[in-house]
């Protein structure tokens, strides 16, 4: 049992790592490496990098060490049509079987949030809790445990993208009323505009991302251009 206790805690911390960017695209994930720095033997490492690559969020690199896998616009794009098609269905479910109150509150917190966003917090943690809130409210009024397990993997693949639009705040702002609208229509036990309400959110998430892709990708382009020392 210390065994399993040992591979979930390593797994837990390479997981929150990976998504929250810490550990990014590319870093290798050494078990020797990982063993030394988590205090544990390499056995447990080597179950928790299992269920990451399992996951996705690792790959075979050079060598063939395991990487903290990429996420191009092509991967971006694969992910959030997935997304699409399962958090439109959740939130349908949602609409149909959800407690009205808890997502009026939610809709009215969201309402609120460009207090969040103007808070001087950088990483903009209020608010992100806020969406977690909302996705853990949806997950237990749909009551689809299936569903439900296949969303959490996937969630951990939409964190990582959607830290690309944490530099946007208009985006942002805009997506705070997108999810407004979504718990209104779930507190609403509106089935249909729940899901439509939803595949939008996704699909104007989707274009920031792959924008804010297409800029990082110009303005590194531009720096290798730019000699050492020149003005910029």
């Amino acid at each position: 049992m210390a065994a399993v206790r040992a591979s979930e805690r390593v797994y837990r911390a390479l997981r929150d790592e990976i998504v929250s960017g810490h550990l990014p695209p590319g870093a290798e994930l050494s078990e020797v490496d990982q063993a030394g720095l988590r205090g544990v033997s390499r056995t447990p490492v080597r179950e928790a990098l299992a269920r990451l690559q399992a996951e996705g969020l690792a790959a075979v690199g050079k060598g063939r060490t395991l990487v903290v896998s990429s996420l191009s616009p092509e991967d971006v794009a694969h992910l959030f049509e997935l997304r699409e098609a399962l958090e439109s269905q959740a939130a349908r479910l949602a609409a149909r079987r959800g407690a009205p109150a808890v997502f009026l509150d939610l809709a009215a917190r969201f309402a609120a949030a460009p207090g969040l966003l103007d808070d001087g917090d950088p990483e903009r943690e209020a608010y992100y809790a806020l969406v977690t809130e909302l996705d853990v409210a949806i997950d237990a009024a749909m009551a689809s445990p299936y569903l439900e397990r296949s969303l959490a993997t996937l969630r951990a693949h939409v964190a990582r993208a959607r830290r690309l639009s944490r530099d946007n705040p208009d985006r942002l702002r805009r997506a705070a009323q997108e999810h407004a609208l979504i718990a209104t229509a779930i507190a609403d036990g509106d089935e249909v505009l729940a899901s439509q309400a939803t595949a939008v959110h996704v699909r104007a998430s989707l274009a920031a991302v792959l924008d804010n892709l297409a800029s990082r990708t110009e303005h590194d382009d531009v720096t290798r251009l730019v000699p050492t020392g020149a003005a910029p």
